[in-house]
């Protein structure tokens, strides 16, 4: 019996040093911080302007028709290869032909017309010779011989111009090319009264497109004829293509107050894996560096908690602030920065050596909460 209480008495104060023990080890841990590090290195920082845009052929024909009709006939469908001159589809011609034959009738009516004309001007220069025939007389005849003449130019006119729209009944292809559209079917009426349909789309050669980038004012200065450029679709986001700008269009556009302008880029495509209409992801190379001394921006951007090195860090004109960690403790290095890539920083300065451990985040430990300390109690069997 009494071996037995002196075990729970030995126990007991085993539990209670432990548990005093670990209260003061944790009230002197309580207000220590901790430092997030991240090591300067040395290595490449490419810095970029990101922007969207359209691929487009380099150069797309809409083809159409001047003259209205039924669509008889259609010789070439979507992503054909066409030359130029060649048959794409045929209007209807029963109306084109019948008005080809009113106007070629009407020319045969004028030439016997003039015919006519022609000899009795002929007989009234006999009978002015013989004095039978007065001078106002001859000038009437002249007149019809003229009005005669004039009206077989009008008819013939018309005959051509009757022949160009039979001929404007067969579409062809002004270009050669792929067909990238084709807005008509068999039977289909097209109407060209107002504006000119179009029926076919046609690209010129898919092997060299363009993009289309709306890029803001901002980043406008920094962009220049013949500037390389990178960019991905989202059919083929493991893979990077490039490009080089063309043309930079003067004319702005205004969205809600928001400024941009266009780019043209051109872009190789031997293979044929970019596709009229896919957005391209841009990235203009703006200016790029290698093995240089870096930084990541995240120690750019820390600030310490500790009061006293706020207040005796100051920042000089055109420099920046870093912490770097020396014996458990921030100090800070003004140095001076160059070009960023988002995520590094180029140091330009002699502070920093590589592999100098900077402070990117800290963390200070709490205070136990009383309320639980409170809570703790001895239960005695």
């Amino acid at each position: 019996m009494f071996s037995s209480r002196r075990k729970i008495i030995l126990f007991l104060i085993i539990l209670f040093t432990s548990v005093i023990y670990g209260y003061f080890s944790l009230q002197g841990e309580s207000g220590k911080i901790r430092y997030t590090t991240r090591a300067a290195d040395q290595g490449d920082i490419v810095r970029t302007i990101s922007a969207n845009g359209t691929l487009t052929p380099l150069e797309l024909v809409d083809i159409g028709t001047q003259i209205s009709g039924r669509v008889i006939e259609l010789f070439a469908d979507f992503n054909d290869q066409v030359k130029t001159g060649q048959i794409l589809a045929k209007l209807d011609p029963a109306l084109l032909n019948a008005q080809l034959q009113q106007s070629e009738a009407s020319l045969k009516s004028a030439q016997t017309a003039l015919s006519v004309t022609i000899n009795k001007a002929n007989r009234s220069r006999n009978l002015i010779e013989k004095g039978f025939l007065s001078k106002e007389a001859m000038d009437e005849v002249k007149e019809l011989l003229d009005s005669a003449r004039a009206q077989v130019i009008v008819s013939q006119a018309q005959v051509a111009r009757d022949q160009a729209n039979l001929d404007y009944s067969i579409i062809r292809s002004p270009i050669s090319g792929v067909v990238v559209a084709r807005n008509v079917n068999i039977g289909q009426t097209v109407a060209a009264n107002f504006q000119t349909p179009t029926l076919f789309q046609v690209a010129r050669d898919l092997k060299q497109m363009q993009i289309n980038i709306s890029v803001a004012e901002a980043d406008i200065g920094q962009i220049h004829t013949g500037q390389t450029m990178v960019f991905t679709v989202d059919a083929f986001q493991d893979r990077e293509f490039s490009a080089i700008v063309k043309q930079i269009r003067l004319n702005p556009t205004v969205q809600e107050n928001v400024v941009t302008y266009n780019v043209i880029a051109t872009v190789i495509n031997e293979e044929g894996t970019l596709l009229p209409g896919m957005t391209a992801n841009v990235r203009f190379i703006v200016n790029e560096k290698t093995e240089v001394l870096r930084v990541p921006n995240a120690a750019l951007r820390y600030k310490p908690s500790l009061e006293e090195l706020i207040a005796t860090a100051e920042t000089q004109p055109g420099k920046r602030l870093l912490y770097r960690l020396e014996g458990n403790r921030p100090v800070a290095i003004s140095v001076t920065t160059g070009i960023t890539d988002g995520n590094f920083t180029e140091i330009l300065s002699n502070e920093l050596n590589v592999n100098d451990p900077l402070i990117i985040e800290e963390m200070i430990g709490k205070k136990q909460d009383k309320s639980a300390a409170s809570n703790f109690r001895f239960r005695m069997f």
